[in-house]
C-alpha cells in the first residue's frame, strides 16, 4: 500500500486512531479498575523495550550511509556547526518562555509548602543520580568503552559517534566503499522493515503505559497541581504554535500542517510518554519531506541529546513552581543563573530514564538555594507532564530538521508542502521500504 493509498483505509485500520483509542481505554480501566491498570505495566514497558532494540541500527545504518554518499565533507561540518547553532538559540527561547509564563500565571503562590516536612527520599535519590551529570562526565560519555558497546547500551550519541567515524572511513574507500555502503542500504531496509512490524503493537503499548499512569497516580489526586500542569500545557502550546510557527513560516511551511503530517508519530509519544517510540518513524518522515538522509541522520539523533524543547520548559517552570510553593525568593539575577544551570543540566541527562526530572533535580542540586526536598512535590504529576515534554521535543527536532534542510537547499518549500499534502503513513510497510533507500 503506498501513501496515496492510505485514506481509502477503514478508519479503524489506521494506526493513529487505533492509538488514540487505546489511550481512552487505557484511562478508563486505570480510573475504574487501578489495580488492573497497574497490572498492565509490562505492556507499555514491552512496546518500548521493543522500538528501543532497533533505534540504534536505524541510526547507524542512516547515518552512515547518508554520510558516506555525500561527495562534499565540508557540507557535513557546515550542517553540524549549524544545528547546535540552530538547537542552542531554540532551546533559550524555550527556557526564557518557561520563566515568562510561570512568573506571569505564578502556579505555586499560596501553596505554602514547609520543604522540612517532604519525603527527603525522594530528592536525595534524584540528586544522587543528576550527580553524575557533570559536563565532563556527559562529554566522556559519548565516547562508548568498545565499537559494540555503544549498540547494547543504545545511548544515541554514542552511536551517533561510531556512526560517524565509520561514514568517514567508508568515504574514504572510494569505490572498494561502494559493496559495504550497498550492504549497508539493504541493512537499513530490514531494519525500517522490522520496525514497521513492531509500530503495529503501539496501541496495547499505549494502552498499558496510559492504564498503568491513571492506575497509579488517579486523577483527582491531581486538583492541587493542575495549575502547574495547566500551565506548561499552554506554555508548550505557545512554543509549538508561536515560535516553532514562526520558524517553520520562515522556512516556507506551516507548523499546523506539519503536525498533521506527523499526527501518527504525536498520537504514538501521547500513549508511550517516550519520544524514543516515535524515532524511527520520524527519520522515514523527515526523508519523504525530501530532506538528505545525511542531515536527517545528523540533525534527529543529535536533537535528542541537544534539542529537548520540552523539557527546557519544563524545567524552567517546574524550579520556579517549586521555589514559589516554598516561599523561596528569587530575584531577576538567580532567575538567569537558573537558566544557564537548566541550558547545561538538560544536556546531561539525555538518554536517561526520567531525563527530565533526573535534569531538574541536577539543576536544584547546583541552585542550593531552592530546596531539593520539594522535588517530592511533583512526584505524582511527573508522569502526566512526560507526555507534553515528550511530544513537545519530537515536533521541536522534526521542525529543526526541515529547517536545516532549508538552510541546506536540500529541498524546496514548494516539495515540503507537496509531501505534507499527501497524507500518508510511514507506518505502512510499503511505504518504509522505499523510504529507507
Amino acid at each position: 500500500m503506498n501513501a496515496v493509498d492510505s485514506p481509502s483505509k477503514p478508519w479503524y485500520r489506521i494506526l493513529y486512531v487505533q492509538v488514540l483509542l487505546a489511550v481512552g481505554v487505557g484511562i478508563l480501566i486505570g480510573h475504574f479498575w487501578p489495580d488492573t491498570g497497574k497490572a498492565l505495566k509490562p505492556l507499555g514497558d514491552g512496546f518500548i523495550k521493543l522500538i528501543k532494540m532497533i533505534i540504534a541500527p536505524i541510526i547507524f545504518c542512516t547515518v552512515v550511509h547518508g554520510i558516506a554518499s555525500m561527495s562534499d565533507m565540508k557540507k557535513l561540518g557546515r550542517v553540524g556547526a549549524k544545528t547546535l547553532f540552530y538547537f542552542e538559540i531554540v532551546s533559550t527561547f524555550a527556557l526564557i518562555l518557561g520563566l515568562v509564563v510561570v512568573n506571569i500565571l505564578k502556579p505555586g503562590a499560596g501553596f505554602n509548602i514547609d520543604a522540612t516536612s517532604l519525603d527527603s527520599k525522594v530528592g536525595t535519590a534524584f540528586a544522587a543520580q543528576a550527580h553524575s551529570l557533570s559536563t565532563v562526565d556527559f562529554l566522556l560519555n559519548i565516547i562508548p568503552t568498545t565499537f559494540f558497546d555503544a549498540f547494547a547500551k543504545g545511548d544515541l550519541l554514542q552511536v551517533l559517534l561510531v556512526s560517524i567515524l565509520t561514514a568517514f572511513a567508508l568515504n574514504s574507500l572510494g569505490e572498494r566503499g561502494k559493496p559495504i555502503l550497498h550492504g549497508i542500504e539493504l541493512i537499513a531496509q530490514l531494519f525500517f522493515g522490522i520496525m514497521s512490524r513492531v509500530v503495529k503493537a503501539a496501541p496495547i503499548g499505549a494502552l498499558g503505559a496510559m492504564a498503568f499512569t491513571v492506575g497509579s497516580y488517579g486523577i483527582g489526586s491531581l486538583n492541587r497541581l493542575l495549575a502547574l500542569m495547566g500551565g506548561f500545557y499552554l506554555t508548550a502550546a505557545l512554543f509549538v504554535f508561536i515560535v516553532l510557527g514562526i520558524i517553520a513560516h520562515a522556512a516556507g511551511f506551516s507548523v499546523v500542517r506539519f503536525l498533521i503530517y506527523i499526527k501518527e508519530e504525536i498520537f504514538l509519544v501521547l500513549g508511550t510518554s517516550s519520544s524514543e517510540t516515535a524515532l524511527p518513524g520520524m527519520i522515514v518522515k523527515m526523508q519523504r519531506l525530501g530532506c538528505n538522509p545525511g542531515t536527517v541522520g545528523l540533525v534527529i539523533p543529535t536533537g535528542y541529546s541537544f534539542n529537548l524543547d520540552g523539557t527546557n520548559i519544563y524545567m524552567s517552570m517546574a524550579a520556579v513552581f517549586l521555589a514559589q510553593a516554598t516561599n523561596t525568593p528569587l530575584d531577576l539575577g538567580q532567575q538567569i543563573s537558573l537558566l544557564f544551570v537548566a541550558m547545561l543540566s538538560s544536556k546531561g541527562a539525555s538518554g536517561v530514564t526520567g531525563a527530565g526530572f533526573i535534569a531538574l533535580a541536577a539543576t536544584l542540586a547546583v541552585v542550593p538555594r531552592i530546596p531539593i526536598e520539594s522535588l517530592a512535590l511533583l512526584v505524582g504529576i511527573d508522569r502526566f507532564m512526560s507526555e507534553c515534554r515528550a511530544i513537545t521535543n519530537l515536533i521541536g527536532n522534526g521542525v529543526a530538521t526541515v529547517v536545516i534542510s532549508r538552510w541546506e537547499n536540500e529541498v524546496t518549500a514548494e516539495q515540503i508542502n507537496e509531501a505534507m499534502r499527501v497524507q500518508g503513513s510511514a507506518t505502512d510497510l510499503q511505504a518504509i521500504a522505499p523510504a529507507a533507500k
